[in-house]
């Protein structure tokens, strides 16, 4: 019997953390510092205004697991323009583990292990966002938005419904390039619907915990990103992005800037290409004010590397980042393809 009770909201630092992770290894390869030069399919993600760089139809996919192969991290997008003033696209993302023991019911009403009792069970968080993008009136700037559609499901125990909104912007004047993104500029509302049969199997399972069903509604702050970006051409058919980000939380947390109104995280991002065919990324960002186990401080940041090549509209991406533990050095392995789909006609 599944129940949608109106308790408490709650607002959560935290909630629906999948959708932050970042997608596309050339991206993430640069730490993210994206928002104001991006301008592929890729772009519905990191700010839809680029989406009206589009010369054609664009498809991207990638994979990258999380947590040691625990978890499987998926997106697939899609984009093309409409006419030469404004274009649309949609992507989704996949976060989930699968086959999780559900040990709930291991001991029987007897006090016996019963290891037939044993089940599996998944958990996965969905995101799926449809986005439009417009050229403005003033020369130089163009915006976007993006409506998003979450679904996260944790096994036969509970799932959620999510909507939420982005904006984002971008301006170019003398070959700089800027760019801000607010991501849930209305609050993102997760509404939890909560198996009660299943609860009730664990409610007593250990004293004075899990005693109250959770809240039904999570709510997603805001969040804000400026961005600055450089192109360089070289008179050797080379090129250098430079690329930086401000990261914002309306929130106080472990970033390197961090107030009671906001905490701001920074980003920098390189990339060296070879006539439009071999690219070289390096980023660095997520600095962190990290306490040790001795109690001691010290400023955490997580460096990135990317390596990509580009071949008649088949674009392939590979990065070297830390998708899990973002204190450790824990790295993960990103692939991404982009293609250009004007190469099947």
């Amino acid at each position: 019997m599944f129940s949608n009770l109106a308790y408490s909201q709650a607002i959560r630092k935290y909630s629906n953390e999948f959708l932050n992770i970042g997608v596309d290894a050339a991206s993430l390869g640069k730490s993210n510092a994206v928002v104001a030069n991006t301008g592929d399919v890729n772009s519905g993600y990191w700010n839809p205004a680029g989406l009206i760089n589009l010369e054609d139809s664009q498809a991207s996919l990638m994979h990258a697991s999380y947590f040691a192969n625990i978890a499987q991290y998926d997106y697939a997008a899609y984009a093309k323009p409409i006419d030469d003033r404004s274009a649309w696209g949609f992507s989704l993302i996949r976060f989930g583990v699968d086959d999780i023991l559900n040990t709930t019911q291991l001991i029987d009403s007897e006090g016996n292990i019963d290891y037939n009792r044993v089940s599996l069970f998944s958990t996965a968080d969905y995101g799926l966002t449809f986005s439009y993008a417009r050229k403005l009136q003033v020369p130089g700037f163009q915006y976007g938005v993006n409506a998003k559609i979450i679904r996260r499901v944790i096994g036969d125990f509970a799932n959620s419904w999510g909507f939420g909104f982005d904006f984002g912007l971008q301006f170019e004047r003398n070959d700089w390039k800027f760019g801000l993104m607010l991501r849930d500029i209305t609050t993102t509302y997760n509404v939890w619907s909560i198996n009660e049969d299943e609860y009730n199997k664990i409610k007593n399972a250990v004293v004075g915990q899990n005693q109250e069903l959770p809240e039904s509604t999570e709510i997603t702050l805001p969040k804000a990103q400026l961005g600055m970006s450089k192109k360089f051409e070289f008179h050797n058919e080379t090129s250098l992005l430079a690329s930086g980000n401000l990261n914002m939380q309306f929130t106080k947390t472990n970033d390197i800037l961090a107030t009671d109104f906001v905490s701001i995280d920074p980003a920098l991002g390189f990339e060296y290409g070879y006539t439009d065919l071999v690219f070289l990324r390096a980023g660095i960002g997520n600095f962190q004010n990290l306490t040790q186990l001795d109690g001691s401080k010290k400023i955490g940041f997580q460096p990135n590397i990317g390596l990509g090549f580009k071949y008649k509209g088949i674009q392939v991406d590979y990065a070297l980042t830390d998708l899990g533990d973002q204190s450790a050095a824990l790295y993960s392995n990103v692939f991404s393809v982009k293609v250009d789909l004007s190469i099947f006609r």
